[in-house]
């Protein structure tokens, strides 16, 4: 009588050992990392052998390459929606100016939080980049209007922005309020809806502010410029 294995799997035709862990308090990209590292110092694999890393760590590569393609798309999407609104492309890059904007709140809400970087706050920062560009979209339409009056551009830019104030907040405070119950939770599920919540609070705290400040301030630099040029 001798001890042996109780089971033998495999797969194509070759023996498989599964190595499960569940890890917790930190994020699964800086956990595989670690462990592969140490597994290449310190373990020497038998001849004919080889490890895969599968499970959750296998679909977040999976969902990194597909996010890989997609946000360039949705930004290019965005980019060419408001070509169309806005029929130039000067007042189009103008309005996307505001994604960055946002993209830094997220950034620092996610860093203020001690919360890594996941598929899920990809997914926020796209949906913080409409709802910037959204506020953008509506103050340079209404200082375009304000224009197309006869106003003149420092009285239009002024105009506009204190005429747009009230709708901008207004939309920023729906859609950060609306995150909050997400951004506060702590039940099952939450380590999934926490860092899409606080990517889009964060991001629209800044984005709002900026928008307010810096894209006025951009508008009336950037036509003064143009206008100045066409006199020449």
């Amino acid at each position: 009588m001798r001890d042996g294995l109780n089971q033998v799997s495999r797969e194509n035709g070759k023996r498989r050992v599964v190595v499960q862990a569940n890890v917790r308090d930190r994020d699964l990209a800086s956990f595989v990392q670690e462990a592969q590292q140490r597994i290449n110092a310190q373990v020497k694999l038998p001849a004919g052998s080889w490890l895969v890393w599968g499970g959750q760590f296998e679909n977040l590569q999976a969902a990194k390459s597909r996010l890989a393609v997609v946000v360039p798309a949705c930004f290019g999407l965005i980019l060419m929606l408001l070509f169309l609104a806005l029929g130039t492309v000067r007042q189009a890059l103008l309005v996307f100016s505001a994604v960055p904007l946002a993209l830094t709140g997220g950034i620092l809400a996610l860093w203020v939080c001690g919360i890594p970087f996941s598929i899920t706050a990809a997914i926020g920062f796209i949906a913080l980049s409409g709802v910037a560009v959204l506020n953008g979209l509506v103050m340079v339409s209404r200082i375009n209007q304000l224009r197309g009056n006869g106003m003149a551009l420092a009285q239009a830019v002024q105009e506009g922005s204190l005429s747009r104030l009230r709708p901008v907040l207004m939309t920023a405070l729906v859609a950060s309020l609306g995150f909050v119950p997400m951004a506060l939770a702590t039940g099952t599920g939450a380590e999934v809806q926490k860092p899409l919540a606080i990517v889009v609070i964060g991001g629209l705290i800044t984005s709002t502010l900026l928008t307010l400040v810096v894209l006025p301030a951009l508008y009336r630099m950037i036509e003064q410029w143009r206008e100045e040029r066409s006199h020449v």
